[in-house]
C-alpha cells in the first residue's frame, strides 16, 4: 500500500487536475479531503474537457473509488449538475465509484447569498471571492452551525437542526445585511430536491476508508488550491478557507491514520494567480497579456482573467516546505517557448533588503521582484516525451528549478493532455 498527496505549491491553479488524473492509474482511492466547488481542476482526457469543482479528478479511471471527504464544502447543487455534466460524456459515475461522506457539511443556499453581500459591502477591500459561499460556510462550520450529509438519513432530526439554524442565520440576513430572510420551505424543498438525487451516494466514508487500508489500498489524497491559499500558512487573508496543505489530508479525508509515502507538489513554469492580495511577480501590459493569451490563463470556475508573471522561487520554495513536498510535477513548460530569454524572480527586496525568504503576509505588499533571466529555447516542445529529447536549454530551466527550490522534479508536463509529460 503507498498513499500520497497531490498538492498545489503556490497560489492554485498549478495543474492540479492534469497530474491526478495521470497518477491515478497507479491507485485504488482518490479522496477531495478539502475545500469546495470555488475552484476548478481542468483535465482532458478520452472522454474529452472537463472543469471538475467538487468531483475527484481520478473519477474517470474504471475501477477507481472516488470520495468527498469530511472537509470538503458540500454544495449539493453544484455537485449534481457536474455529475450530470461528466455522465453526459460517457463517464459511468454510480455509488460504487463515487462516495460522500455522512461527516460533509452541507453549502446551503444562505452561505452564497452571504457570500455575494459580503463582497458587496467590502467594495475595494473585497476579498476577491467566488461566491460560491466558502468562507461563509466554514464559518458556520466552525461555529457548529451546518447541517451534515448524514442528517438527511434522519428527516425529524434535520427539519428540528434546521429550524433552529434559520432563525439564527435570519438575524444576519436581515439585520446586518438588510437582506430577505429565508423560510422553510425553501430551504426544505432545496434539500428534498438535490438531497434525494445524492443519498445513494452518502455513507460512512471513514469505516469504508479504513477497510480500505487494512486491504492494503492505495490511496491518492488531492487537495484544492495551493499552499499560498491555505489558511493558515498563506497569504493571509486573501487565503482560501480551509486547510490544502498535504498535513490535512488523513484528517479532512475521514482516515486520520492515514501516513503519506509521498507529497507530489505541482508547480506552474510560470506564475499564476486568481484572486486578490499580493502578487510580488507580477506582470501587467502587453507582456502579461501574451504570457495569459499562450497559456489561456482564465480560471477554470469563474473564467476570470488571471494574474501571470515569472516563476517565484522564494513563494515557491516556501511551498515546497509547506506542502513538505518529496516530488514536483513541473507543468506547463511548452507555455514559455515563446520567450527568448525566462525570467525568474530569485529573491524580493524588503525593506530595502533583498531576501531569499518568504515574508510575512503583511509585508508582502511592498516586496518587489529581483529578476534574473536563462536562456529560451524557441521551439515547440509540446510533443516531447523524453528527457533527452527536451532542448537543452529547456532542461537547463528545469535543473536550475530543481536546485534553487530543494526538492526532485519528477514530472514535467507539456501540455495538457493525459500522455503530454515527461517522467524524469
Amino acid at each position: 500500500m503507498k498513499n500520497c498527496a497531490i498538492v498545489g505549491i503556490n497560489w492554485g491553479d498549478e495543474g492540479k487536475g492534469r497530474m491526478v488524473d495521470l497518477l491515478t492509474q497507479d491507485y485504488d482511492v482518490v479522496v477531495r479531503y478539502q475545500g469546495g466547488g470555488n475552484a476548478g481542476h481542468t483535465v482532458i482526457n478520452e472522454h474529452g474537457k472537463f472543469a471538475l469543482h467538487l468531483l475527484p479528478s481520478g473519477i474517470f479511471r474504471p475501477g477507481v473509488v472516488n470520495i468527498l471527504g469530511n472537509g470538503v464544502a458540500l454544495d449539493l447543487a453544484s455537485l449534481w449538475t457536474e455529475i450530470e455534466n461528466v455522465a453526459e460524456k460517457g463517464v459511468p459515475i454510480t455509488p460504487d465509484n463515487l462516495k460522500i461522506s455522512d461527516r460533509a457539511s452541507l453549502v446551503l443556499p444562505w452561505h452564497i447569498a452571504l457570500d455575494e453581500l459580503e463582497e458587496h459591502r467590502l467594495k475595494d477591500k473585497k476579498y476577491g471571492s467566488t461566491k460560491q459561499g466558502i468562507a461563509p460556510f466554514y464559518s458556520d462550520k466552525y461555529q457548529k452551525k451546518t447541517i451534515q450529509a448524514g442528517e438527511l438519513f434522519y428527516p425529524d432530526y434535520l427539519a428540528r437542526h434546521l429550524k433552529d439554524l434559520l432563525e439564527w442565520k435570519n438575524l444576519t440576513l436581515t439585520g446586518v445585511y438588510d437582506a430577505q430572510p429565508y423560510t422553510t420551505e425553501m430551504l426544505c424543498e432545496y434539500l428534498h430536491d438535490y438531497g434525494n438525487k445524492l443519498k445513494p451516494f452518502i455513507c460512512d466514508t471513514g469505516n469504508w476508508l479504513r477497510s480500505a487500508q487494512a486491504e492494503g489500498k492505495s490511496i491518492l489524497f488531492e487537495a484544492q488550491l495551493g499552499a499560498l491559499r491555505d489558511l493558515d500558512y498563506g497569504i493571509y487573508p486573501y487565503t482560501t478557507s480551509s486547510n490544502a496543505i498535504a498535513a490535512y489530508a488523513p484528517v479532512g479525508s475521514g482516515l486520520p491514520s492515514a501516513k503519506l509515502d509521498e507529497v507530489v507538489g505541482v508547480v506552474k513554469a510560470y506564475s499564476t494567480c486568481v484572486g486578490e492580495g499580493p502578487f510580488v511577480c507580477e506582470w501587467f501590459g502587453s507582456e502579461a497579456e501574451k504570457l495569459r493569451e499562450a497559456g489561456f490563463e482564465y480560471g477554470a470556475k469563474t473564467g476570470r482573467p488571471r494574474r501571470v508573471g515569472p516563476i517565484d522561487i522564494v513563494a515557491t520554495r516556501y511551498g515546497v516546505q509547506t506542502q513538505g513536498a518529496t516530488t514536483i510535477a513541473l507543468t506547463k513548460l511548452d507555455v514559455l517557448s515563446c520567450m527568448d530569454q525566462i525570467p525568474v524572480c530569485t529573491k524580493y527586496v524588503v525593506n530595502g533588503m533583498e531576501t531569499e525568504r518568504f515574508p510575512f503576509p503583511a509585508a508582502l505588499a511592498d516586496a518587489k521582484p529581483v529578476i534574473e533571466y536563462l536562456e529560451g529555447w524557441g521551439c515547440d516542445i509540446s510533443t516531447v516525451r523524453t528527457w533527452d529529447a527536451l532542448p537543452k536549454q529547456a532542461q537547463a530551466y528545469v535543473e536550475y528549478i530543481e536546485q534553487v527550490i530543494e526538492c526532485h522534479i519528477g514530472y514535467v508536463s507539456v501540455g495538457p493532455e493525459r500522455d503530454a509529460y515527461i517522467k524524469r
